[in-house]
């Protein structure tokens, strides 16, 4: 009978592995005065930081990143065009319109507005009136677009998002993450790149009122280009906004803090952080070998274990000496093997993160010796032994 025990063995390498943060501290040389933070890698999706960025939270006006990106989704598939207008009703006017309180527009009551004008007075402005309109004259009333909201985030894959409005005004249970919030953002970028340039407008004029973009880092961070603002008594002061540097871009979303001022500083401050004090880094891509495992009785006496995915993953550079990466495997595995059968593992661990497990995986079959050269192996065997 054969005995098969588990061995470990450390991988060296020029460069580290890591995963998301779960919260700010003094070991990663990085904190934040903002309540939940998130930091993304654009080109990969990976978080380089976070601080309770995976619980639902009120987004105020940062909920018009989901209203735009309707919008885009009809405007592409050719249900609408950017000349199509719809009306302004009384209820847009009256919950969203001057009198309101809240960020407005200025849309006229009972005209008739592009859908081109009104994506800048959501995006630019952060209009009320402007995602009531388009709300209404998508799906009839802003309750059945909210729940189309809701339905399409749920689509692609964001789930921690409930949506009762089109603007973000504080309501009971509408909500979603940070974590999501990064997640369509990166979408809005990657999607609809035609219509992204539309957030980094610095002004729109309508009604003969002009008003600057409310985004703090355009004009101000070299590289910023988007997306919004947010506000509300339950939210906070809040940022969802993108900058990209060379051939790399980030995305920082925070809120909950408590003033304008205090947004505008600790925007900069974020965004400067992260491309200077996190980095993303490309430790294998698919099918890539990472070691081998010996067989025993195979017709081949090993085989290349190797990884079925891209492996990047986001670090605080100042954790990258003290990042550690273990493959656990056995001593022998027994013919047959086939291709795609997990053998092994990769454990990574570093400072202040949660342990990170990665199977591998047979790069190919290995079929199991005959009869007379399984006893020629044995025969072979006991002469040695």
């Amino acid at each position: 009978m054969l005995f098969f025990r588990w061995i470990s063995f450390v991988i060296l390498l020029s460069f580290p592995l890591g995963s998301a943060f779960p919260q700010s501290n003094d070991a990663i040389g990085f904190n934040t005065p903002a309540p939940h933070v998130i930091i993304m890698d654009y080109e990969s999706g990976i978080v380089l930081f976070e601080k309770d960025a995976r619980d639902p939270v009120a987004p105020a006006s940062m909920t018009k990143i989901m209203t735009a990106e309707l919008v885009f989704e009809r405007l592409r598939n050719g249900g609408l065009t950017l000349d199509t207008e719809f009306l302004v009703s009384e209820n847009a006017w009256r919950k969203g319109g001057a009198d309101s309180g809240g960020s407005t527009m200025f849309l006229a009551l009972g005209s008739t507005v592009r859908i081109e004008d009104l994506l800048r007075g959501v995006i630019v402005q952060s209009g009320n009136d402007a995602c009531i309109v388009l709300a209404e004259g998508i799906a009839g009333s802003e309750v059945a677009f909210a729940e189309m909201m809701t339905a399409h985030a749920q689509d692609i894959g964001l789930e921690s998002a409930s949506f009762r409005n089109a603007t973000g005004l504080d309501q009971p249970g509408h909500e979603i993450s940070l974590y999501d919030l990064a997640k369509l953002s990166r979408r809005t970028i990657s999607e609809f790149s035609e219509f992204y340039p539309m957030y980094s407008e610095k002004s729109f004029e309508w009604n003969g009122i002009k008003q600057g973009n409310r985004n703090p880092l355009l004009g101000r961070f070299d590289g910023a280009d988007g997306l919004k603002t947010g506000f509300t008594k339950e939210s906070g002061y809040g940022l969802v906004a993108s900058a990209q540097r060379g051939d790399q871009r980030r995305i920082v979303v925070f809120n909950g803090l408590n003033s304008k001022t205090e947004r505008r500083n600790e925007g900069m401050r974020l965004m400067q952080a992260a491309f200077d004090n996190f980095k993303a880094y490309q430790l294998y891509e698919a099918g890539q070998s990472v070691t081998k495992a010996s067989i025993y009785m195979g017709q081949a006496k090993e085989v290349e274990l190797v990884v079925n995915q891209d492996i990047v993953v986001g670090l605080a550079k100042l954790v990258r000496p003290r990042m550690t990466v273990t493959v656990n495997t056995q001593t022998e595995y027994a013919a047959p093997i086939m291709e795609g059968d997990q053998l092994g593992e990769l454990v990574i661990t570093a400072p202040d993160l949660p342990t990170t497990t990665i199977p591998l995986y047979a790069a190919e079959t290995v079929k199991r010796k005959s009869a007379f050269g399984r006893a020629l192996s044995s025969l072979v065997g006991l002469i040695r032994g």
